[in-house]
């Protein structure tokens, strides 16, 4: 193209150039042969030998887990033919040995000091006698005497028996599990060994003089029934005391008119009040008869005296009376030696007589 007069030519811009393919990249570091996807013979059983393996591995595999399932089962439930205990009725009885153990614990600390160390009574009434634990301290009479006090025994306000419940008016020191747990002590069977456990560790007790595990039974006698005819247990505690109700009715409050003394005889005085000795030593010359004047202070309550040797052999049994009471009782000559003057109804109650020479 010529330019035209007057006009600058145009610059002709060269071409554009084909763009060149990028070189390919080599995917693989094997060789080609290495790459071929044909089965050769040696690899098809190669690859069925693997699937037989696998198959092995997952029968295996589930065998495990069927055996696994019923040995839980087993666990769980209890083998058959009674093998085996099951899991949750063996953790229901751990816990309910613990429970009494604990129940221990509590009426050591609240309990004793009125109804004696083993339910003997005391202040308050016997707890340990198979005809009450019969039907009279079932759990829901016990349950509700703890929750109101005692004015649910004998109608009385002024009872000794405070409020032992936090759920009660006014509210005592226990919770609803110390109650339970209080229960489960007073209503253990007799025919199993329980563990003294400290009441803050739950460590077991050892006994300082023999080195061994202290244990303690239950009161109550699974096989107890009470004779034909008996009367049931009175509901008011009061009665205990004064004859009323029970296949063992409580001795009358009637003393024995005092008896002669003998010339020559020595006189002493025991006195129970407060639910103890008031004397705790009494000391007697050797082979000559004394006389033991009692004098049972403590109202509508039982005591007596009975003497023992230090082998524990009762060697006097004195008449028991309900107090306020007086008795003169007869004991015959001792030997020299150390005994022990002690309370049948209420074995806390103690003292020392000593024979001299």
């Amino acid at each position: 193209m010529t330019g035209q007069p007057g006009r600058e030519p145009e610059e002709r811009l060269p071409a554009p150039r084909p763009e060149t393919p990028p070189a390919p990249v080599e995917r693989f570091s094997s060789p080609p042969g290495a790459r071929k996807f044909e089965l050769t013979p040696e690899r098809s059983a190669q690859i069925v030998r693997q699937s037989s393996n696998a198959r092995w591995v997952g029968f295996l595999a589930v065998i495990v887990v069927v055996l696994f399932v019923a040995l839980y089962w087993f666990y769980e439930l209890g083998a058959p033919l009674g093998l085996t205990e099951p899991r949750l009725s063996a953790e229901e009885q751990a816990q309910q040995v613990l429970s009494v153990e604990r129940g221990y614990n509590l009426y050591e600390a609240n309990c004793a000091r009125c109804h004696g160390p083993n339910g003997e009574g005391g202040i308050g009434p016997t707890l340990n006698r198979q005809d009450k634990l019969f039907a009279h301290l079932n759990e829901a009479y016990l349950h509700n005497i703890l929750l109101v006090g005692g004015r649910l025994a004998c109608g009385n306000p002024d009872s000794q028996m405070p409020v032992w419940s936090n759920e009660g008016s006014p509210p005592g020191p226990l919770n609803y599990i110390q109650i339970e747990e209080l229960i489960e002590f007073i209503r253990a069977p007799n025919d199993q060994t329980y563990t003294k456990r400290d009441p803050e560790l739950l460590e077991p007790r050892i006994d300082p003089q023999t080195g061994e595990v202290e244990t303690f039974t239950g009161w109550r006698d699974p096989d107890y029934e009470p004779e034909p005819g008996a009367t049931p247990y009175p509901a008011c505690w009061t009665d205990e005391f004064t004859g009323g109700g029970g296949e063992s009715p409580a001795p009358s409050g009637s003393a024995a008119p005092p008896p002669t003394v003998a010339p020559g005889a020595t006189a002493v005085q025991i006195v129970a009040s407060g639910i103890a000795f008031d004397t705790d030593a009494i000391d007697v010359p050797a082979n000559t008869d004394f006389t033991v004047e009692f004098d049972n202070q403590d109202g509508a309550i039982p005591h007596d005296v009975d003497i023992l040797d230090d082998a524990g052999t009762k060697v006097f049994d004195g008449e028991v009376i309900t107090g306020p009471a007086q008795i003169v009782y007869e004991v015959p000559a001792l030997e020299a030696g150390a005994y022990t003057f002690i309370c049948s109804v209420h074995p806390t109650m103690t003292g020392t007589l000593t024979v001299g020479q």
